[in-house]
């Protein structure tokens, strides 16, 4: 039998202890050794700290550095917040004095409102103000399932206060049981008087705790300034927090504090001293339990914070809860106001300063110092939801100005890390052909040739032979440049071409320029060619220009453009240049008869002309270069009118006052930026919207017109390859644009697949796109044939042909203004397009229900309403809204069927919304390897799809029971993406 362990030698020393006996290195304390022996587990640090906080000095809140201990700090404060506990526990207390004797080295807090029970507790044998006071871990705020909103909890508190004291005085006034209570500890708790146990009045109830702290343990030998400061600070948060209906004093003196707001004005009025623009606050009492406030902050977030009246210096769930809703709205309402700010949530509470005043259910914080409130939202026991009065009012705030003007400073530093500068050699921009004396002292005698692409750029190049490469240099742009008026900040910093011109420019950001001297080229010449997609290439790099250096276009011949010819008229040896449309055909129309003489060449761009036409360019190079003038700020006012998305109702009156026939006079040798704009650009948005917004008449675009055309003149009935076909109607239609484009538009008018078109009047023949990618999965052009559809001439009867106005262009007798089809297309194939100012929308109709409303007309009845209809579409369309101002729109259902309790059956998707995007997007509900905290809402996608139908998905889903998901479809169809909306 083993009998128990004995040490061999209790006084022998323990292996590896350094020479000390077991009984020395294993020691057994009380918890009160323990607290005396270990205090920063309970009070905190007792060593000094010195760090920058508010303390009240002279009526006045002062944010300055401050040398204390915690600990002390700490032990007062158990005190203070035990008395203003008393205030959840009797409302009807209404007194809280403060008293400290700094000479004396005491402090007094003392409350009314109903007093401790002056009674022996029957288990622990003890009167109930002794046990509170001055036994460890005893309690009223154990039970967790009372929900109390106090400051203690943890059976602590005062008792702390207690230990770290040479003396701890406890008086208090029963009035139910009409007796008085005092007793006196000392010792650190050690030692303790006999309770003093006298009679009061019916109805005296007070409580007073008076302590002297023992300095010793705070290396202190008497209350310090700082320490002192920081008590009162904290008598004055009390005042605060409590409210008006105590008075709160402080040495014989009422603090002149009634409400919590009055206590935030204390440190608006210490945060506006000597600032000429003040702060101010945003105050709401949400209900009996929260207060919030918010002011603006200067780059860094600041809180001031109460949990029951304890002041949580660290801020805590209940500071993330108001602040999130605050930062969430300013956030959206910043990034809506400047979409470039892209503003997130932490860059925003960096500019907030909130005071809260919340009072918490059986708060939980991070350790016994109390700093930091940890209890979770759902456990607060109410709610803080701000009201829309004070986000609007926060909208109004300086907080959003200096919000905006932080974002602003943010893009402005962002961009310039992209700037240029002045030096003679750069490197890493692929294309370009550097000017030798680009950046050098002769700079400003240097011109940058910005091309339109790389056939412009070999036709400056041979021009550049002739006047040499010290003071010219080349860079092509790659198609249009980006219009960074309303490009957001990403965009911008993302654009290879905006930093590559602001690299070999030397352009910086910010910066006002009033000549080129810091610039590496003097001159910038835009070289385009002459239609309007060049003209449009002008504009946008004049809108970049004067969206970041608007000066620059004030400097005398910065910007300028190299002029070409767009066609040439030849007859014998005569030739002449014309360098816009309306100036040709105004010639040519004065020429009447006699214009078939000459022999026409339109060039479509600079790579039309030869290299030996481009020296010729260059040899004159001053009959084609023109500087662009600045006359006064309507100049800026029509680029901005012109690129400017607030500007669309003035865009929109400005095209409607265009006048045909508008064209500059290229003799003049100066451009006006406003007769640039009124001119010349304006031909390009004419031009844009007649190709981007169909006819009503035939619902047909120019491209798709002169498809048509082609197709009848050639008597389109046998199949050919639609890069072939294309290529025909380039030639015969005079298209002036990429043939790429025009078979896109061919493959567009065959496409059949459910919605695309009712009555595709171009057959397809080979794989010419599905429902599975919306027609981008279709063939290339030179695989693929077509011819006209059958039904087409049918539509478009021949024996209307010569009755139609046909247009003559170079001499050559292209496509009508428009054809008179016997259907109204634009109602059977639908049209959608986007040009500038305006945009369409028009859904797709059922031919038979457009036949029987032409009948009607034509029989003088009235017509009937008409639903948008898609051929093969086997879903619901529905009106939602008429109004006059927003029109018809219609909401368009796929079809989903329930199964089984996990199982899903989708049979039809709704209109646009294609198969493979669509199936992407269900992987998306499914579990993801990668991210295991996903939580899936399919487990399973099971595809049964045929050819050219909608593909049939079997899906298993996750049982979610409070969204009761099979029981209400509405869910599923949302959360499954089974609507889609058209609007007309």
């Amino acid at each position: 039998m083993t009998g128990p362990l004995h040490s061999s030698s209790g006084h022998n020393a323990a292996a590896g202890g350094g020479g000390k006996t077991i009984e020395e290195m294993y020691q057994k304390k009380t918890q009160l050794e323990h607290i005396l022996l270990r205090p920063d587990t309970y009070i905190g640090s007792v060593e000094k700290h010195t760090q920058t906080l508010w303390v009240y000095e002279d009526g006045a809140m002062v944010n300055r550095s401050v040398t204390y201990v915690p600990g002390l700090y700490k032990i007062f404060d158990e005190i203070l917040v035990n008395a203003a506990d008393n205030k959840q526990r009797d409302p009807k207390m209404d007194a809280l004095r403060v008293e400290i004797d700094v000479d004396g080295c005491s402090i007094s807090v003392y409350n009314n409102g109903d007093g401790i029970p002056v009674e022996v507790h029957q288990e622990e044998g003890v009167y109930v103000p002794e046990m509170i006071f001055g036994h460890l871990l005893t309690s009223s705020n154990y039970n967790d399932n009372e929900k109390k909103t106090t400051g203690g909890r943890n059976g602590y508190g005062a008792k702390l206060t207690n230990i770290f004291s040479t003396e701890f005085v406890i008086e208090t006034a029963d009035g139910r049981r009409q007796k008085k209570y005092k007793q006196v500890f000392s010792e650190n708790m050690g030692k303790k008087s006999e309770p003093q146990i006298t009679k009061c009045k019916q109805g005296e109830n007070w409580t007073r705790v008076t302590f002297k702290p023992d300095l010793a343990k705070f290396n202190m030998i008497h209350l310090e300034d700082d320490v002192v400061a920081l008590m009162r600070k904290r008598v004055v948060d009390m005042a605060g927090t409590l409210g008006k209906t105590v008075k709160v004093e402080l040495d014989g003196h009422r603090v002149p504090i009634k409400s919590f707001c009055d206590y935030v004005d204390l440190y608006m009025k210490s945060a506006n001293c000597d600032r000429p623009d003040n702060f101010k606050k945003i105050y709401e009492q949400v209900n009996d339990r929260w207060e919030v406030c918010v002011s603006q902050s200067e780059g860094q977030f600041q809180q001031v914070s109460f949990v029951n009246r304890i002041a949580t210096i660290r801020g805590g769930t209940h500071v993330d809860y108001v602040t999130n809703q605050i930062a969430t709205h300013v956030m959206a309402f910043v990034n809506k106001k400047n979409k470039n700010a892209n503003m997130k949530l932490h860059n925003v509470k960096s500019h907030l300063w909130v005071f809260v005043n919340a009072l918490i259910d059986n708060p939980a914080f991070d350790s016994q110092t109390k700093e930091t409130l940890t209890t979770r939202q759902g456990s607060f026991g109410s709610k803080c939801e701000l009201s829309s009065d004070f986000l609007k009012k926060v909208e109004k705030s300086s907080v959003i100005d200096n919000v905006l003007s932080w974002a602003d400073f943010k893009l402005s530093k962002e961009l310039k890390k992209t700037d240029g500068s002045k030096k003679s050699r750069i490197s890493g921009i692929p294309k370009l052909e550097d000017a030798n004396e680009a950046g050098g002292k002769d700079s400003h005698k240097c011109t940058l040739i910005l091309t339109e692409g790389d056939s412009a750029k070999a036709l400056a190049m041979s021009g550049i032979a002739v006047v040499g490469r010290d003071y010219y240099g080349v860079f092509p742009l790659r198609g249009k440049l980006l219009n960074v008026r309303e490009a957001n900040h990403k965009q911008i910093m993302d654009n290879a071409e905006i930093q590559n011109i602001k690299q070999i420019l030397g352009l910086q950001h910010g910066k006002q320029y009033d000549s080129t001297k810091g610039l590496r080229y003097g001159h910038l010449m835009i070289m385009t060619d002459q239609d309007h997609d060049g003209s449009h290439i002008k504009g946008l790099l004049i809108n970049f220009i004067h969206s970041f250096w608007p000066s620059l276009l004030k400097v005398p011949s910065f910007l300028v453009e190299f002029i070409t010819p767009i066609i040439k008229a030849t007859r014998g040896q005569t030739t002449k240049s014309f360098y816009t449309l309306p100036e040709y055909e105004e010639w040519r129309n004065n020429l009447g008869a006699s214009a078939s003489s000459w022999t026409i060449k339109y060039y479509k761009g600079l790579g039309t002309s030869t290299a030996k036409e481009g020296r010729k360019y260059f040899e004159d190079i001053t009959e084609h270069k023109k500087d662009f003038l600045w006359v006064d700020d309507q100049d800026g006012n029509h680029i901005e009118l012109a690129f400017s998305k607030k500007r669309i109702a003035d865009r929109k009156q400005w095209l409607t006052n265009f006048q045909p026939g508008t064209y500059i006079d290229q003799r003049d040798k100066h451009v006006k930026y406003s007769d640039f704009i009124n001119k010349e650009l304006i031909l390009f948005s004419m031009a844009d919207l007649q190709r981007s917004i169909p006819s009503m008449v035939d619902g047909l675009k120019p491209g798709q017109r002169k498809i048509l055309f082609c197709s009848f003149k050639r008597n389109f009935v046998k199949e050919a390859k639609v890069a072939q076909f294309s290529g025909y109607v380039s030639e015969h239609s005079a298209y002036h644009h990429g043939e790429q484009s025009l078979a896109g538009t061919i493959i567009g008018m065959a496409q059949n697949f459910v919605g695309s078109n009712n009555i595709n009047l171009m057959y397809p023949s080979g794989q010419f796109g599905t429902r599975a990618q919306g027609g981008k999965d279709a063939a290339s052009p030179r695989y693929i044939f077509t011819k006209l559809s059958h039904i087409t001439r049918s539509i478009f009867p021949k024996d209307d042909d010569i009755l139609l106005n046909y247009l003559n262009e170079d001499g050559q007798s292209i496509e009508p203004t428009w054809y008179m089809p016997i259907l109204p297309m634009v109602l059977v194939n639908g049209s959608e397009g986007i040009g500038t100012g305006w945009s369409t929308y028009i859904p797709n109709y059922n031919p038979r229900d457009i036949l029987a409303n032409l009948r009607r007309l034509l029989n003088g009845e009235s017509t009937v309403p008409m639903h948008p209809w898609y051929r093969g579409f086997k879903g619901s369309i529905e009106k939602t809204v008429n109004t006059k101002v927003a029109g018809s729109t219609y909401t368009v259902t796929g079809i989903i069927e329930v199964l089984d309790n996990t199982t899903l059956r989708i049979t039809e998707l709704p209109i646009r919304r294609w198969t493979q995007d669509y199936k992407d997007y269900l992987e998306s509900l499914a579990p993801d390897t990668k991210n295991k905290d996903k939580v899936p809402f399919i487990e399973v996608v099971e595809n049964k799809n045929a050819s050219n139908c909608v593909h049939k998905f079997s899906t298993v889903i996750n049982a979610i029971p409070q969204l009761q998901l099979f029981y209400r479809m509405s869910h599923v169809k949302v959360i499954m993406k089974m609507f889609t909306f058209s609007s007309h």
